[in-house]
């Protein structure tokens, strides 16, 4: 490995600090007792008594400016940065004093992690700072942070903002990008919401396969792999609807699990191979109660990640307050297409895809045509939260058929900002029905179609003891993050997105630090 030259002088420091007597990778615990957000929200200096008057702080060093004796520092934690104060003869009284030339001037590096204990005042200037008793290397940074740079207005210049590299090395992205973390921590308080929210109504988190051996729950082209000791091939889960709905069958009532999911497909800014997932299924429900459920929980979680109902997203307000617009499929594409293609077969089909210049090909049958109209002549026109409900029954094979329309299924999609986060059925509990539409899946696999279900033995035989009436729901928890974060890109909200293989090795970015 070809070692930059800001590379070697670190090492060159590191091996100097053990020359000290210094270990620059300590194994003994360090006290924090306080954090620096909490320091900059709760120091008062008013009064005879100030708080924060014994403190242990750690992070990493961010800047530093020496002046002879003293020394400003930047320190940054887990919440943010402070400014600490180390004077000389106070961190190396007597004959150490030394010491702080060596360590402190020459041996420390942007990017070090350290711990300082001492008690926080006020500078004349105002600014909140940690005036330093004791100060402890824990850890040596070998490689410089691209830490970026601010001119005398504080306008910063030479960011660490390329995708590639910020993807690639999201640990930096978090150390020099601090609105980075705040994405992340608003998806844990999404998930936390969401989980809070079914908990209180009593529904049980449970986990199930992510290894199966048929891939179903959803139309998806799966990952495939093979199990050794089985010798079977097994597939890593599309969805893990058969499954939780298994449990109903066994006589919860209301199950949900957040958790991976893996489809073989292409990638885009609103797509990953590997994303989260959470599917609910409650027992004795349909879709239009699960409407009703939706509306409460997405304005439930608004609030609780953002503190509002409505939410800013790519320059439009999305309002989470219900109820939201609801429509059917077929009277979506008559709003936007001006065409009633309720009554079409599949010829008509594939000559009106035609006439509205959207590419089909021949394995695609009645669903598939239908849904390709509705992707690309409607999705992009459903910017507030809108049910599109409905669908026609060969779109949907887990649906239950429709209650007073024949053709169609009870099944809705929720569409924001022309993107389908949600999607839900009343779920399918006729056995016989079931292995009908499996079927017919399989007639539309013979014809070329990657996405089409397979036929689930196991689950339809579950089915046969029983299944009560029930309704089932998917949210992706990417796309709900991007859309309450604000993010426009589904690598944004993922710490370590799929990538291509680098081509060749990048170089380490260069220590920008003044």
């Amino acid at each position: 490995m070809q070692l930059s030259e800001q590379e070697i002088l670190r090492r060159e420091n590191m091996e100097k600090l053990r020359e000290l007597g210094i270990d620059p990778f300590p194994p003994e615990a360090f006290d924090v007792t306080a954090y620096a957000k909490e320091i900059q929200e709760e120091f008062n200096d008013e009064g005879d008594k100030p708080n924060f008057q014994d403190v242990s702080i750690a992070g990493r060093l961010m800047g530093s400016r020496v002046m002879g004796k003293a020394s400003f520092a930047e320190l940054q934690d887990s919440t943010g940065r402070i400014q600490v104060y180390i004077a000389r003869d106070e961190i190396c009284p007597g004959e150490d004093k030394e010491m702080y030339n060596k360590v402190f001037k020459k041996l420390l590096d942007i990017g070090d992690y350290i711990g300082v204990r001492g008690h926080v005042f006020r500078t004349r200037m105002g600014e909140i700072t940690v005036h330093v008793t004791e100060l402890k290397v824990l850890g040596k940074t070998l490689s410089p942070l691209p830490v970026v740079k601010r001119d005398e207005e504080g306008n910063v210049y030479d960011a660490f903002t390329d995708p590639e590299q910020r993807y690639r090395q999201r640990y930096l992205d978090l150390t020099v990008n601090p609105h980075v973390k705040e994405i992340f921590l608003k998806r844990s308080r999404l998930v936390s919401a969401m989980r809070r929210f079914f908990d209180d109504r009593g529904w049980l988190e449970v986990e199930t396969p992510i290894l199966q051996p048929i891939h179903g729950g959803a139309a998806a082209r799966p990952f495939k792999t093979h199990h050794n000791t089985l010798d079977m091939p097994l597939y890593m889960r599309i969805a893990n609807e058969l499954y939780l709905k298994r449990l109903i069958v066994g006589g919860f009532e209301g199950v949900y699990e957040i958790g991976k999911m893996f489809r073989n497909e292409g990638m885009d800014r609103t797509h990953n191979p590997e994303f989260t997932s959470m599917e609910i299924y409650i027992a004795y429900k349909d879709y239009n109660w699960m409407m009703e459920m939706v509306e409460k929980l997405l304005e439930y979680i608004a609030i609780e990640v953002t503190g509002h109902t409505k939410v800013e997203y790519e320059g439009n307000l999305i309002d989470y307050a219900g109820p939201y617009r609801r429509m059917s499929m077929y009277e979506s594409i008559e709003e936007y297409t001006g065409i009633d293609i309720s009554e079409m077969d599949e010829a008509e089909l594939r000559a009106t895809c035609k006439k509205l210049h959207v590419e089909v090909d021949e394995s695609m049958g009645r669903g598939k045509l239908i849904d390709e109209i509705f992707g690309e002549k409607v999705e992009a026109n459903l910017i507030q939260p809108t049910y599109i409900t409905d669908y026609p029954i060969e779109m949907t094979p887990l649906a239950k058929k429709h209650r007073s329309k024949p053709g169609l299924v009870e099944r809705f999609e929720l569409f924001v900002n022309g993107k389908e986060i949600a999607n839900a059925y009343t779920e399918l509990n006729d056995p016989i029905d079931q292995r009908g539409r499996f079927e017919e899946q399989l007639k539309l696999a013979e014809r070329g179609d990657e996405e089409a279900m397979a036929l689930d033995d196991a689950f339809l035989r579950s089915l046969e003891y029983g299944m009560p009436p029930t309704s089932g729901l998917g949210i992706g928890i990417d796309r709900l993050t991007m859309l309450m974060t604000n993010q426009h890109s589904i690598q944004e909200v993922l710490f370590f997105p799929q990538m291509r293989p680098q081509k060749k090795q990048e170089e380490a970015p260069e220590d920008t630090a003044e």
